[in-house]
């Protein structure tokens, strides 16, 4: 009888410490669980990048959004086909590279589904020249030479119209005005439209009596001053500002509308003004389609 007694006890005893056992495990992956989600708190997102400014100012970026719990990862690029082309298919979270002409082309042409999150800064368009002094020294028949980007013939051809070298035609909006849209060339100036942007300062270069529109973010890797070297720039009213552009379905991602918030704050606006000298013009707060 005691031998049965204490059978039973021992039973007990066993089936009690497993329900402990099994209650302080419960409790064990519970508390781990927690953990893990204030682990997950940190996001990590993908920007895809051309190097100059873009990727230095988002660089510039990387603590403020770190204090934020974000890790940013850059993706640089060195062309404008790349970067919306892996946004669409995932590859980056979102890109920061282009103005909303750009923008919008791409969209029409490729079925993008893309957001615009913001505008960040305006890359002044300029026009330079290796032999030509100045506007006066044009001289008949010289030789425009300009990005292949149609979402930038506008652009080029207002600045053009600007100095009074052509004249647009007045029903046409000038951000959409393309070459066949000059109704009066008073210099009769010729136009390559055909240039790969990121070879126009090798054109620059070579090319010593032909005007050569060039992005200012290509300018600044050649190590040229927009204020100081163009013949004619861009003023800061223009609409080209660049954008932080993501998926639509994205639009409301935390993270990503994180970054522009800080890509609006004083410390990076102060950032790009004194690291590009004038070169580049802050937008503060810009995140509409006019932006651009």
């Amino acid at each position: 009888m005691k031998k049965f007694l204490l059978t039973l006890a021992t039973i007990a005893l066993i089936a009690l410490l497993a329900a402990c056992g099994s209650s302080d495990e419960g409790s064990s992956e519970d508390n781990s669980s927690g953990s893990g989600e204030a682990e997950g708190e940190t996001s990590e997102i993908t920007v895809g990048a051309t190097s100059v400014p873009h990727a230095e100012v988002l660089q510039e970026a990387k603590p403020l959004l770190e204090e934020e719990g974000i890790t940013l990862n850059i993706e640089e690029y060195q062309d404008y086909v790349l970067p919306n082309r892996d946004l669409s298919e995932g590859i980056i979270d979102a890109n920061y590279f282009q103005h909303i002409p750009y923008l919008e082309k791409q969209k029409e042409e490729n079925g993008y589904d893309f957001a615009n999150l913001g505008g960040v800064h305006i890359e002044p368009m300029g026009i330079y020249s290796k032999g030509i002094e100045s506007i006066e020294d044009v001289e008949d028949g010289t030789t425009v030479l300009m990005s292949r980007s149609v979402a930038d013939h506008g652009r080029i051809l207002s600045l053009l119209e600007k100095e009074g070298l052509v004249k647009i035609d007045p029903d046409v909006d000038p951000i959409n005005a393309q070459l066949e849209d000059v109704v009066e060339n008073p210099k009769n100036l010729e136009f390559d439209a055909g240039i790969e942007a990121a070879l126009l300062p090798e054109n620059y270069e070579r090319e010593e009596n032909s005007l050569v529109a060039i992005n200012t973010n290509y300018a600044i890797q050649a190590d040229l001053n927009p204020s100081e070297d163009s013949l004619i720039l861009e003023g800061s009213e223009s609409p080209y500002a660049n954008v932080i552009a993501a998926k639509s379905e994205d639009e409301d991602n935390e993270a990503l509308n994180t970054l522009v918030e800080v890509l609006h704050s004083e410390e990076i606006q102060t950032f790009m003004e004194e690291e590009y000298n004038g070169a580049i013009v802050p937008v503060d707060g810009q995140n509409s389609e006019d932006s651009e």
